[in-house]
């Protein structure tokens, strides 16, 4: 067992003179499955294909590109783990100086729109070889689709690209098409028909059956127009309903070929136990590792796939919504291989995915009539025919406590809180709190004003609040300190400034002050970047109001953080701009005191918030998230 020859020298050791496949992206090279190039490269050579790998090739000069040779069948590109711009820039559109999938962290290893600038430069190179896009970033962007950081629509990256085909999702079973047919002799242009994928093709070639979006030159200029599009490309995104999605780009037609169906539970243990070195490559030891390899080098998914489908989220339009699951005896297989692991100290860090509970399907109808059009499983409220079931996982949670050489397992993934609530059975709760909380529950209701939340696509926070009383209850029954870290979002679409002000009075009101916040992201694929674009629901075309300038944003984000005393200054205006003067001031109930310039309005005797910056209570408040008397 080895790494994937990632230099010449490596292909000579192990005999080859030309690869089958090169994979080209643009994270350094990580051979763990939490890494999609590792992934797709374990399964390519499965299949009995010899491949290599590019990381984060020089985009400035040819050298990197033509390190491996020319490829017998195809080339494959991906951006890495994340998309390449939201790994450069704060949503404040702000150069980011770190990056985790960089060996030593440091940002500027990859080019901005990392597919595009790459596929470029091969098809520039080897314009006989054909290049096929997947991961993350190209998944995203398969459509027209609005660009934040340019603040413009952009085409199909297929379009932008030049590439030959696009696969979308978690992309295994239409690679193992793909390579077979490659290897087969047909042609890179007779591939149209693998679900899973997109490809261009002139419009007198449009297949028959398929649902036609605007076209690109039409949701570039109309914003009805792209919102109309946008709900064409969601609720097509079912594997059993699903029909062939078009989009007329110029004199070509984009083709989107329904998804894929999500891949078995046999089929996701065969993908698991593949033999991965679940390490980076040791040419990158001498600049510190990899260190996105920290927060998952112990830490084992057990699922795919999220029926919560939360409009800011892009993982049902990339996983999908249907949850497909390990078996139970591949995730003890897989803990038990981290135990022989050199650094592994006892603890599994993560035993989760996308929603860490979800385990089955959300109802009993779905494998003959597909997720419902249009609607949410648990949004605003639970559909009368969830399904909800922690039993499965909760029997792989105590078998994984059980091994020997296990000191603790630790759930860190999110976990879909509402769900939880709807379980008749406590098992669940009672043990996630005594044996799987690591200090610190993350859980993500991301506001507290119902009308935001159902722009979110999220529950309303009654929902919280009774699982927050329930797991204080519990964790206080148990004798434990352990708290909330409550995942929050600022200046999402349909969040006015006063909305902001009932979620700085909830976060007051619970104890929370949260360390960190995340400003809404407009990233590609989402219903809630189609809202921010557009100022439009797409599902009934109501106007929803947008936060859009910058001092906005940051007034809105400061009331989540009004605690601090340099963000006081913000508050008070926002404070004042939404006619809430009253929560100025050294009363019980106020939010911020009053400006120095003010000394008249204080009122004798109370104590100043900075003066209580460098107390006990307020340095217990930072470190905990929470008031040091407790609820």
């Amino acid at each position: 067992m080895s790494f994937l020859p990632i230099f010449r020298e490596e292909m000579e050791e192990r005999g080859i003179d030309t690869l089958d496949f090169i994979i080209v992206t643009g994270d350094s090279y990580v051979d763990h499955p939490s890494f999609g190039t590792a992934i797709i490269s374990r399964v390519i050579e499965a299949e009995g294909f010899t491949v290599g790998i590019i990381p984060q090739p020089d985009w400035r000069t040819d050298d990197d590109f033509c390190r491996l040779g020319k490829p017998r069948y195809a080339f494959m590109v991906n951006a890495g783990n994340i998309d390449s711009m939201v790994a450069h820039y704060t949503v404040a559109k702000k150069r980011r100086s770190d990056d985790a999938y960089t060996a030593g962290g440091k940002a500027g290893k990859r080019p901005d729109r990392a597919v595009t600038v790459y596929t470029r430069a091969l098809k520039r190179l080897y314009p006989d070889t054909p290049v096929i896009i997947g991961g993350l970033e190209a998944s995203l962007r398969r459509f027209a689709h609005y660009d934040y950081w340019a603040d413009e629509v952009y085409p199909s990256i297929l379009v932008d690209s030049g590439a030959d085909l696009l696969s979308y999702g978690m992309g295994e079973k239409q690679t193992v098409a793909i390579v077979s047919r490659l290897a087969a002799g047909e042609d890179i242009t007779s591939l149209t028909d693998i679900r899973g994928t997109c490809y261009l093709t002139d419009p007198k070639n449009t297949p028959y059956g398929g649902v036609q979006c605007p076209d690109y030159e039409i949701v570039k200029r109309d914003k009805k127009s792209y919102c109309k599009a946008t709900k064409i490309q969601m609720d097509q995104q079912d594997e059993v309903y699903g029909k062939i999605v078009l989009q007329r780009h110029g004199n070509r037609m984009l083709v989107q070929n329904p998804p894929v169906p999500v891949l078995t539970t046999k089929e996701l243990d065969r993908v698991y136990a593949l033999p991965y070195m679940r390490t980076y490559h040791p040419s990158y030891e001498a600049l510190g590792g990899v260190p996105g390899i920290e927060e998952v080098e112990f830490s084992i998914a057990h699922n795919r796939g999220c029926f919560g489908n939360c409009n800011f989220c892009s993982i049902a339009f990339h996983q999908g919504r249907k949850i497909a699951s390990r078996s139970e005896a591949s995730v003890l297989a897989e803990a038990k291989l981290l135990t022989t692991l050199p650094n592994f100290k006892g603890y599994i860090h993560d035993v989760g995915g996308p929603t860490a509970n979800f385990r089955f399907p959300s109802c009993e109808q779905q494998e003959k009539n597909g997720l419902c059009r249009g609607k949410k499983c648990l949004a605003p409220t639970p559909c009368k025919n969830l399904k909800v079931d922690h039993s499965e996982y909760l029997a792989i949670l105590r078998k994984l406590r059980a091994l020997p050489g296990v000191k603790k397992v630790f759930i860190r993934s999110g976990i879909r809180y509402d769900y939880m609530m709807e379980d008749p059975k406590d098992d669940f709760f009672k043990e996630l709190v005594k044996y799987h909380v690591s200090g610190q529950l993350k859980v993500a209701p991301e506001h507290c004003s119902n009308h935001v939340l159902d722009c979110m696509g999220k529950p309303h926070i009654e929902v919280y609040r009774a699982f927050s009383e329930k797991f204080y209850q519990l964790t206080k029954s148990m004798g434990k300190k352990q708290y909330l870290v409550p995942y929050l979002m600022s200046s999402h679409p349909g969040s006015r400034l006063k909305d902001a002000v009932e979620l700085a009075l909830f976060l007051k009101e619970q104890g929370i002050h949260p360390e960190q916040v995340q400003d809404f992201y407009p990233t590609p694929g989402t219903v809630s970047t189609c809202m921010f674009y557009t100022g439009l629901n797409p599902y009934t075309l109501e106007p929803v109001y947008v936060p859009r300038t910058k001092e906005e944003k940051e007034m809105q984000r400061a009331l989540l953080q009004y605690f601090m005393p340099k963000n006081y200054a913000l508050c008070r205006k926002a404070l004042r701009l939404a006619g809430r003067e009253d929560l100025i001031g050294n009363g019980k109930n106020a939010l911020v005191p009053f400006a120095k310039e003010e000394p008249s309005r204080r009122k004798a005797g109370k104590t100043d918030s900075k003066e209580r910056r460098g107390t006990k209570g307020w340095q217990q408040n930072k470190k905990t998230g929470r008031k040091p008397k407790g609820r």
